[in-house]
Protein backbone atom coordinates (compact mmCIF):
# COMPACT_ATOMS: atom_id res chain seq x y z
CA UNK A 1 0.00 0.00 0.00
CA UNK A 2 2.74 2.21 0.81
CA UNK A 3 4.71 1.29 -2.25
CA UNK A 4 2.09 2.11 -4.74
CA UNK A 5 1.28 5.81 -2.55
CA UNK A 6 4.97 6.15 -3.32
CA UNK A 7 4.93 5.80 -6.68
CA UNK A 8 1.92 8.00 -7.07
CA UNK A 9 3.66 10.60 -5.35
CA UNK A 10 6.60 10.53 -7.66
CA UNK A 11 5.08 10.49 -10.68
CA UNK A 12 3.04 13.58 -9.82
CA UNK A 13 6.30 15.03 -8.84
CA UNK A 14 7.74 14.00 -12.11
CA UNK A 15 4.57 15.56 -14.27
CA UNK A 16 5.25 18.79 -12.41
CA UNK A 17 8.87 19.35 -12.91
CA UNK A 18 8.48 18.36 -16.42
CA UNK A 19 5.86 21.56 -16.82
CA UNK A 20 7.98 24.07 -14.90
CA UNK A 21 10.86 22.69 -17.72
CA UNK A 22 8.93 23.90 -20.29
CA UNK A 23 9.76 27.40 -22.07
CA UNK A 24 7.05 29.44 -23.29
CA UNK A 25 6.16 30.11 -26.66
CA UNK A 26 8.16 33.19 -28.11
CA UNK A 27 5.67 36.40 -28.92
CA UNK A 28 5.20 37.12 -32.70
CA UNK A 29 7.92 40.02 -34.07
CA UNK A 30 5.10 42.30 -35.39
CA UNK A 31 1.40 42.73 -35.47
CA UNK A 32 -0.09 42.94 -38.48
CA UNK A 33 -1.59 46.02 -39.62
CA UNK A 34 -5.48 46.59 -38.82
CA UNK A 35 -7.67 46.26 -41.55
CA UNK A 36 -9.61 49.65 -42.01
CA UNK A 37 -13.26 49.03 -41.83
CA UNK A 38 -15.48 49.30 -44.69
CA UNK A 39 -17.69 52.48 -45.26
CA UNK A 40 -21.20 52.12 -43.74
CA UNK A 41 -24.37 53.16 -45.49
CA UNK A 42 -25.69 56.31 -44.30
CA UNK A 43 -29.61 56.98 -44.12
CA UNK A 44 -30.87 59.53 -46.79
CA UNK A 45 -31.10 62.93 -45.01
CA UNK A 46 -35.02 63.08 -44.80
CA UNK A 47 -35.27 59.15 -43.55
CA UNK A 48 -37.61 58.08 -40.84
CA UNK A 49 -38.71 55.23 -39.57
CA UNK A 50 -42.37 54.18 -39.12
CA UNK A 51 -42.97 50.90 -36.70
CA UNK A 52 -45.95 49.63 -38.38
CA UNK A 53 -47.62 48.28 -35.52
CA UNK A 54 -43.58 46.60 -34.87
CA UNK A 55 -42.42 46.59 -31.00
CA UNK A 56 -39.01 48.89 -30.63
CA UNK A 57 -36.33 46.60 -30.03
CA UNK A 58 -34.68 48.56 -27.65
CA UNK A 59 -37.21 49.17 -24.80
CA UNK A 60 -37.16 46.31 -22.32
CA UNK A 61 -40.76 43.74 -22.24
CA UNK A 62 -40.24 43.46 -18.44
CA UNK A 63 -43.20 44.74 -16.95
CA UNK A 64 -45.04 45.79 -19.72
CA UNK A 65 -47.73 43.43 -20.09
CA UNK A 66 -51.48 44.92 -19.74
CA UNK A 67 -51.89 44.47 -16.11
CA UNK A 68 -53.16 47.68 -14.92
CA UNK A 69 -51.33 47.27 -11.67
CA UNK A 70 -47.86 47.24 -13.34
CA UNK A 71 -44.93 49.20 -11.46
CA UNK A 72 -45.74 52.40 -12.53
CA UNK A 73 -49.40 51.44 -10.38
CA UNK A 74 -47.04 49.64 -7.58
CA UNK A 75 -45.52 53.31 -6.91
CA UNK A 76 -48.63 55.02 -6.90
CA UNK A 77 -50.30 52.78 -4.63
CA UNK A 78 -52.71 54.60 -1.92
CA UNK A 79 -52.23 55.06 1.53
CA UNK A 80 -53.01 53.06 4.51
CA UNK A 81 -55.86 49.89 4.16
CA UNK A 82 -56.38 50.86 0.42
CA UNK A 83 -52.78 50.29 -0.55
CA UNK A 84 -52.34 46.47 1.42
CA UNK A 85 -51.87 43.52 -0.33
CA UNK A 86 -54.01 40.32 0.56
CA UNK A 87 -50.61 38.30 -0.17
CA UNK A 88 -48.64 40.65 2.06
CA UNK A 89 -51.35 41.05 4.65
CA UNK A 90 -50.29 39.54 8.06
CA UNK A 91 -53.07 39.43 11.10
CA UNK A 92 -52.01 40.36 14.24
CA UNK A 93 -54.83 39.76 16.46
CA UNK A 94 -58.79 40.08 16.13
CA UNK A 95 -61.00 41.74 18.84
CA UNK A 96 -64.68 42.14 18.78
CA UNK A 97 -65.97 45.63 19.18
CA UNK A 98 -69.92 46.84 19.98
CA UNK A 99 -70.90 42.90 18.72
CA UNK A 100 -69.13 43.27 15.39
CA UNK A 101 -65.09 41.54 14.64
CA UNK A 102 -62.20 44.01 13.96
CA UNK A 103 -58.70 42.53 12.95
CA UNK A 104 -55.69 44.29 13.21
CA UNK A 105 -53.14 43.92 10.31
CA UNK A 106 -49.47 44.27 9.49
CA UNK A 107 -48.53 45.13 5.79
CA UNK A 108 -44.70 45.18 4.12
CA UNK A 109 -44.25 48.40 5.67
CA UNK A 110 -44.50 47.03 9.27
CA UNK A 111 -47.71 49.50 9.96
CA UNK A 112 -50.48 47.89 11.96
CA UNK A 113 -53.75 48.87 10.94
CA UNK A 114 -57.20 48.29 12.20
CA UNK A 115 -59.62 46.71 9.35
CA UNK A 116 -63.95 45.62 9.42
CA UNK A 117 -65.52 43.66 7.17
CA UNK A 118 -66.11 45.24 3.78
CA UNK A 119 -62.81 47.62 4.04
CA UNK A 120 -61.24 47.80 0.93
CA UNK A 121 -57.87 46.50 0.21
CA UNK A 122 -55.94 47.05 -3.11
CA UNK A 123 -56.77 43.85 -4.91
CA UNK A 124 -59.41 42.63 -2.70
CA UNK A 125 -62.63 43.37 -0.29
CA UNK A 126 -62.43 42.08 3.96
CA UNK A 127 -65.54 39.39 3.60
CA UNK A 128 -65.61 38.71 6.86
CA UNK A 129 -63.75 38.64 10.30
CA UNK A 130 -63.75 35.82 13.25
CA UNK A 131 -62.30 35.10 16.40
CA UNK A 132 -59.28 33.13 14.48
CA UNK A 133 -59.11 34.63 10.83
CA UNK A 134 -59.48 37.23 8.32
CA UNK A 135 -61.88 36.06 5.17
CA UNK A 136 -60.32 38.39 1.98
CA UNK A 137 -62.37 38.08 -1.39
CA UNK A 138 -59.21 38.76 -3.77
CA UNK A 139 -59.73 39.60 -7.26
CA UNK A 140 -57.76 37.48 -9.56
CA UNK A 141 -56.15 39.60 -12.53
CA UNK A 142 -55.28 36.99 -14.87
CA UNK A 143 -56.86 36.53 -18.27
CA UNK A 144 -56.31 32.90 -18.29
CA UNK A 145 -58.59 32.46 -14.89
CA UNK A 146 -62.14 31.37 -15.69
CA UNK A 147 -62.63 32.50 -11.87
CA UNK A 148 -62.11 36.10 -11.49
CA UNK A 149 -62.25 36.29 -7.19
CA UNK A 150 -61.22 33.83 -5.03
CA UNK A 151 -61.65 33.42 -1.21
CA UNK A 152 -58.23 34.15 0.70
CA UNK A 153 -58.16 33.19 4.78
CA UNK A 154 -55.70 34.65 6.83
CA UNK A 155 -55.29 32.96 10.05
CA UNK A 156 -54.19 34.84 13.17
CA UNK A 157 -51.64 32.04 14.23
CA UNK A 158 -50.08 32.41 10.18
CA UNK A 159 -50.92 30.35 7.75
CA UNK A 160 -52.95 30.99 4.35
CA UNK A 161 -56.04 29.18 2.67
CA UNK A 162 -56.90 29.80 -0.78
CA UNK A 163 -60.20 28.82 -2.00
Amino acid sequence: MTRTLLLIVLFLLSGVAAVRAQKPAPAPAATPAPVPNPALPTPPANFQYSPDGRRDPFVSLVNRGTDARGSAALAKRPEGVAGLDTMSLVVKGTMQSRGAWLAMVAGLDGKLYTVRAGDKLFDGVIRTITAQAVVILQEVNDPLSLEKQREVRKFLRGGDEVK
